[in-house]
């Protein structure tokens, strides 16, 4: 049923983008384990006279803001889902290099599987600060269920539909996370 559509999509990123189609980057799973994340890219591969790749700012090109504002840059890893690596619902898969600076409570949003959408993704996305989003997803793991899974698919629509949260004000990608102490910052 998504083939088509995903082949669209492939297509259009191929053409505004270049190669490659996908952005695939390691992402910590259940129980701290590391799989293979795979999404649409949505940025450029820019680089600058160094040779380093530009900012996310200015690699970001409106095609990819489109992406990432209907949340289509996400269709991709429903591949994830079907091989077990993630759920529908649950705390997003966050960088790798975040595992060590995670507090004991932190650390529990790997006691379930990331899902492509979640409870701080329905409550505020990126706006939100990390200590509030991580709080969410360690809320989430306390408090799962079918019915609340299915309360957040349902409030996903919504988010997707308006557009919402999708970045913190004036940036194109979330700081960095730096651990607990750096949690409460933008």
């Amino acid at each position: 049923m998504l083939a088509l559509p995903l082949a669209v999509l492939a297509l259009l990123v191929r053409v505004k983008l270049g190669s490659p189609v996908l952005f695939v980057q390691p992402r910590p799973g259940y129980r701290g384990r590391t799989f293979r994340l795979v999404k649409f890219r949505t940025m450029t591969s820019a680089r600058g006279p160094d040779g380093g790749l530009l900012p996310d700012a200015e690699r970001l090109t409106g095609f990819g803001r489109w992406l990432r504002s209907t949340s289509l840059d996400e269709l991709p890893e429903l591949w994830n889902v079907v091989k077990g690596e993630m759920s529908l619902v649950g705390p997003r898969p966050l960088l790798v290099e975040y595992l060590p600076l995670y507090s004991a409570r932190q650390a529990r949003r790997h006691e379930v599987r990331p899902g492509i959408t979640g409870w701080s993704q329905v409550r505020g996305r990126n706006e939100l600060d990390w200590a509030s989003r991580l709080e969410m997803d360690v809320w989430y793991v306390e408090h799962r269920s079918l019915r609340l899974d299915f309360r957040i698919l349902c409030r996903t629509v919504g988010k997707v539909l308006k557009a919402e949260g999708i970045s913190q004000d004036g940036r194109a990608t979330m700081d960095a996370f730096r651990g607990e102490h750096g949690a409460s910052q933008h």
